[in-house]
Formats: C-alpha cells, structure tokens, sequence
C-alpha cells in the first residue's frame, strides 16, 4: 500500500486491496476499508464555546496552633465547627461541603542562625499547627460575597479560590462538538482541493474529551479583610477535539 503525508495532522494513504494476499485478509486491521483507488484522509479540529459560569469552587479553612498536638487540633475543631456552621447558614448545602484535607504537623524551634550553639543538634518540637480544609460549591454566584465575609467573620483564616465553572455543561459541549465537526470537515475539503480530490464520505470519528482552560485559584488574605471582596465571574471556556477520517475519491 502506498503512503503520501501532508503535513503532521494529515495521512494519505491509497488503498491497494487488489493487491493483498490471501493470509493478509485473516489480519485484524485498524484501517477502516475504502474503496480501491481512494485515499484515507486524517484530519483533527477543535471546537469551543463559552458560558457565563453558575458554579464558584473554593477552599475555606482553619489553620491553628497550639503547644501539644492534643491542644491545637482541639482548638482547630471548635474553629472549624463554626466555620461549617456559618456556610450553612449562608445557604451553602450540606453536599456542596466536603473535607479536603486535615493535618497536623510539628512546628520546630529556628536553628538555622550560625551562631546557635545547638545548631548541629536534632531540631526542638515547639508546638504544632493543625490545618482542616473543606471544598465548597457555591452555586448562588450573585451571593458568593456575602459567603466569604460570612467565612471570616465565623475565624476562617485560609481561603482560596473561586474556580468558575459550568454546572450542567453537556449542552455547552454538544456545541463545541459541533463546531469541531465542521471545522474538520472545512479542512478537509480544502485538502481534497489541494490534491485534485474530492470527500466521499466521513469514515469514522473519535473525540478526546471536552475540557476547559484552567482558571486561576486566587488565594485571599482573608485574616485581614475588611470587607467582602468584589468577585467578577467573566466567562468560562469549554473545548472539544475531535479526529475525523475522510475517504477521498480522485
């Protein structure tokens, strides 16, 4: 079977199943069949829209330090209690709430300084930080505000976010699916033109998934807010790509 490649995101290849042997036709081939003569064209394309997002992801949490572990994870619970406590009632549903991470690590004593005489011993414990973060799902954006001034009044001091997205995005994708099919299909007429071809019909196609530009996770310094920070949701990117195979004819 012959071979032509134009360009990195195009394969030509000419069919040639005259010419096959007999023990080729037990062969499991991942070609898709075409006509003798024909050429398999590969094309891949994108497809994007956009949407105003309905969903604000975040991180809010308690950070606490205490002389025994003992002491400041029983400081950070109570903390984080209240924390809890003030997004419910802030609307926040139960199931939009979710523990993300809990810690709890030794603080040691500076040794780093030259002139310690202790400087090449073992470091000193001199108390611990317990750390409890939630994930949390805000899905009234007009209101998301109100919330993070609500969290730091209640002692959140750790809050980072928001991640905008789209709840319910299949729809947004269908269209992103859409204009990545006639992208592909634009493209390869124009490769059928510019070889003296013309596309018969779409052989197969196979998408690699949808996806969305990441968005930025802002970490506010909420231990010294003094009022709620003003939040502009913008827009949010979805993408869609797909690899579409042609049968070119001459």
């Amino acid at each position: 079977m012959k071979h032509l490649a134009l360009g990195s995101a195009l394969a030509l290849s000419l069919a040639a199943a005259a010419t096959m042997q007999p023990a080729a036709a037990q062969q499991v081939s991942m070609t898709p069949a075409i006509q003798a003569g024909n050429a398999l064209l590969t094309v891949s394309a994108e497809g994007r829209t956009s949407r105003k997002p309905d969903l604000a992801v975040f991180t809010a949490g308690v950070a606490s330090a205490g002389k025994t572990a003992g002491e400041a994870m029983s400081a950070n619970s109570a903390e984080m209690a209240k924390v809890i406590a003030a997004l419910k009632r802030a609307g926040i549903a139960e199931r939009d709430i979710q523990t993300s991470n809990l810690s709890l690590n030794p603080v040691y004593a500076d040794r780093s300084r030259p002139a310690d005489p202790l400087a090449n011993q073992p470091p000193q414990i001199i108390g611990y930080q317990a750390n409890n973060t939630v994930t949390v799902k805000q899905r009234n954006l007009a209101q998301f505000s109100k919330v993070i001034d609500t969290l730091v009044t209640a002692g959140a001091n750790q809050v980072n976010g928001p991640n905008f997205q789209i709840d319910q995005a299949d729809a947004a994708l269908d269209e992103a699916r859409i204009e990545a099919v006639k992208k592909a299909r634009t493209r390869a007429d124009l490769y059928a033109q510019a070889t003296g071809m013309k596309v018969v019909r779409m052989v197969s196609i196979s998408e690699s998934g949808g996806s969305s530009p990441p968005m930025p996770m802002y970490r506010m310094a909420v231990a010294e807010a003094a009022s709620a920070p003003p939040v502009a949701p913008g827009e949010v990117s979805l993408e869609m790509n797909v690899t579409v195979q042609f049968e070119l004819a001459p």
